[in-house]
């Protein structure tokens, strides 16, 4: 059965849910697709927190500066300022829809410390279990918005277009749903590699949903590395302990119980200091030290953690990086549009440039809400095309073996160089080939971005992005 509508959103995380939520209030009939049920997303787990400049001591500005100096000199300015600016806006706005945000004992908003920023202005819900307390206000306002067709258990195989404008999408039982624009709000792709703390299905199908429509792609080889995955064979391995506890007064300590890093550095610098150290001792990983910070303020990690065996009121936490958080993603502009028309990309799946070489912490939530509401304003702004049909190509998603998330960990990991990239430009999994493609391209070190055969940034790649589009070779691109 074939369905038309305005907008059509594909994936429920918390850029998806919010974004159909602004278009449905702006009057505009939309679609959402889903390929798990509603609250099942990457989003429930998030531990992290909406950073927004709300404190009488902090400023927009204040953000911004922390935004850029974290990107490492490749950061797109004009996403970074509207990003700290809007902030503030989406906070209020998310508190207008019944999230119930931390407040102190006379109400005003409890704002956390995470590495990086310069002040306290992490805003939480229910301490590190912000994620589950949004996903599931916005999943009821989304089941219960009569403007909103809910499909669960659908998954998105092509992206329709009429060879120059998006229209819509392919599910996988071969039914379409035309719309006049389509907004890809799929997730990341961390669990592409072998360790990671992402659910199994971050594999980044909506990137390559975006590519074969023909869409550019961005940034591909910047993949943050969150410094305190749990390291341990009990289940709880690639847990990610939030960086909030140690902004509350947790240590890094290696195997001699030393102290070797500002557990509030930007997360690639701490990440390259545990792997470091973990290489000098031969240590499988370090240790996070939680005894001193309150449990009551983490209370969904440290259950967590008890429920794997681990008191981290008594005992240090054993921990080591694992793939987090793609930087790159979709190409948009400003309004999540995608260079085809009509395609539009929000949350992890997108790249406005907004990260640079390096997220700084909890900036990423913070984008799902400013930038999904700016893409809803615009995609009800469009208009149907003509006959729109999908690519052939993407009929059958493609397989990720262990081999292929082996090799990404391997060559692409905190630490990479030619040959092991070269290795990977001839995988089975497109994606990962197209990472590889990426991250040879970038002849330096940057950010996440870690080559040990060219050590040093080079000033000359200083703003510029990686871009693959169709079968071009990568390219770099200067964005406004």
């Amino acid at each position: 059965m074939n369905r038309d509508t305005q907008v059509c959103v594909v994936g429920a995380g918390a850029a998806g849910l919010y974004a159909a939520l602004c278009a449905a209030r702006a009057g505009a009939g939309v679609t959402l697709v889903s390929a798990m049920p509603l609250a099942g997303s990457s989003s429930y787990w998030a531990q992290g927190g909406l950073a927004a400049a709300l404190s009488e001591d902090d400023s927009p500005e204040r953000h911004l500066e922390d935004t850029v100096r974290a990107g490492r000199a490749m950061v797109r300015l004009s996403a970074a300022r509207v990003l700290c600016e809007e902030a503030p806006r989406a906070v209020e706005d998310l508190q207008s829809l019944g999230v119930g945000f931390d407040a102190d004992r006379r109400g005003r908003l409890a704002l956390g410390l995470e590495g990086g920023h310069s002040a306290r202005r992490i805003v939480h819900a229910g301490g590190a279990a912000t994620g589950r307390r949004l996903i599931r206000q916005l999943s009821a306002l989304v089941a219960e918005d009569a403007r909103i067709d809910v499909l669960e258990d659908r998954r998105v195989t092509a992206v329709l277009t009429d060879g120059e404008h998006a229209g819509g999408v392919r599910l996988h039982d071969s039914s379409e749903i035309t719309s006049a624009a389509v907004i890809l709000a799929t997730g990341g792709a961390a669990a592409l590699w072998a360790r990671t703390t992402n659910p199994a299905g971050a594999t980044g199908g909506g990137l390559l949903l975006a590519h074969q429509a023909g869409a550019a792609l961005a940034d591909l080889e910047m993949m943050q590395f969150h410094p305190t995955a749990v390291a341990a064979s009990n289940g709880a391995d690639g847990f990610l302990v939030t960086e909030a506890v140690r902004g509350e007064g947790a240590r890094l300590l290696d195997s001699s119980g030393d102290r070797f890093v500002d557990e509030l550095a930007p997360r690639d610098e701490v990440a390259r200091a545990i792997q470091r150290r973990m290489l000098d001792t031969g240590a499988g990983s370090v240790d996070l030290d939680m005894r001193e910070v309150d449990p009551a303020l983490f209370p969904n990690v440290v259950s967590a953690l008890r429920r794997s065996g681990i008191d981290p009121e008594r005992e240090l936490v054993p921990v080591a990086p694992a793939a987090h958080y793609m930087m790159g993603g979709i190409a948009t502009d400003l309004n999540g549009r995608a260079t085809l028309p009509g395609l539009y990309a929000v949350g992890e799946c997108s790249c406005t440039g907004l990260h640079g070489a390096n997220r700084l912490a909890s900036n990423s939530l913070t984008e799902c809400f400013v930038f999904g509401s700016r893409a809803a304003r615009a995609a009800t702004a469009e208009t149907p095309v003509g006959t729109a049909t999908g690519s052939q190509h993407s009929a059958k998603p493609p397989q990720l073996s262990e081999q292929s998330r082996e090799a990404l960990w391997r060559c692409a990991g905190i630490e990479r160089d030619r040959a092991g990239l070269e290795r990977l430009t001839s995988d089975a999994n497109p994606l990962v080939r197209l990472i590889g493609a990426s991250a040879l391209a970038r002849e330096e070190s940057r950010g996440a971005h870690r080559r040990a055969d060219f050590p040093e940034r080079d000033p000359a790649l200083d703003d510029l992005h990686v871009t693959v589009r169709g079968d071009a070779e990568p390219a770099f691109e200067r964005w406004d």
